[in-house]
């Protein structure tokens, strides 16, 4: 199961480039950043996190990557027609939307236009990933930062308005 995947390639080449109005976090943050979007609204600020924001595992495209090829890996020495299991693919840590917002702005030196409102109705408060069965069978981790993920997505970005 995948978690949230974002960032970009750090070639700043290749990227998420949703249709319309992005559904993902990080798009609207980069949107947002480079006036496409007016705004950016952080929904609630009362759940009991560190600063009151949904926490959610973001997993960088470039681990995402790896571990599938650390799962072909795997299949391929593991060779038998009816193998099957089921994995977490993330962070095995949550980062609240705010701090998202918040690391997207110092690492990229600017400051976005954003708002706190109200809770969407079905939001949970935290969602993250157990992923010690994939470090364990695969030998995989994350090793992209989150806010190395946030500089490939904003390069990206600037990229696509080029």
């Amino acid at each position: 199961r995948y978690f949230n995947p974002i960032g970009a390639h750090p070639s700043g080449l290749i990227g998420e480039l949703p249709k319309g109005v992005p559904t993902n976090l990080i798009p609207f943050i980069t949107q947002t950043a480079i006036g496409i979007r007016k705004q950016l609204t952080v929904f609630g600020n009362d759940y009991n996190t560190p600063d009151g924001s949904n926490v959610r595992d973001f997993i960088d495209v470039n681990d995402l990557a790896d571990a599938h090829v650390k799962s072909l890996e795997y299949l391929n020495k593991n060779n038998e027609a009816k193998l099957f299991d089921t994995l977490n693919v993330g962070t095995g840590i949550g980062a609240t939307v705010l701090q998202v917002v918040k690391t997207f702005e110092e690492v990229n030196n600017l400051k976005l236009n954003y708002i706190v409102g109200p809770r969407r109705s079905g939001d949970v408060e935290a969602i993250y990933a157990t992923v010690d069965k994939a470090k364990n069978l695969l030998g995989w981790e994350c090793v992209v930062p989150l806010s190395d993920s946030l500089k490939y997505a904003w390069n990206w970005e600037q990229a696509l308005n080029k």
